[in-house]
């Protein structure tokens, strides 16, 4: 059976709100929003990773501590395996002209929520769909 992310073509596990992406269609998931296709899904997640520079939480640290609260996670281990995984290092302040280390994160972040390799031809694809961070 495929994860969760991949049968809502939400790879991140984006929680249903309030806010209503390109792409995102109704699906039968109570807990997580569900779109048309994957790269849809990786824009949303793009997107929200935008917002969370616009709010100065620019660093795989920063980013997991809110994305994944450990509340909810084992946030260390999440960031140290994207950090890892990414080869980003967890400190680094990201801008939004770091688009390939936000497509490398971005990749990471979806194997830690679905145990499974990304499509990094979808991830790049969801990349290419949203305007708030740029390639480098």
């Amino acid at each position: 059976m495929q994860p969760r992310g991949h049968r809502n073509n939400n790879p991140l596990n984006i929680r249903h709100s309030k806010d209503v992406f390109q792409g995102e269609v109704k699906g039968i998931d109570r807990s997580f929003k569900t779109f048309s296709t994957m790269p849809y899904g990786y824009r949303a997640a793009f997107v929200t990773l935008g917002t969370y520079l616009s709010r100065g939480w620019n660093t795989i640290e920063k980013i997991i501590a809110k994305w994944a609260p450990p509340t909810e996670n084992n946030t260390e281990a999440y960031i140290a395996n994207v950090e890892r995984w990414s080869g980003v290092p967890r400190d680094k302040e990201l801008t939004a002209a770091d688009g390939a280390d936000y497509i490398m994160i971005v990749a990471a972040m979806s194997f830690v929520e679905n145990g499974v390799n990304a499509d990094i031809n979808h991830v790049k694809a969801g990349f290419t769909l949203q305007t708030k961070i740029k390639a480098q």
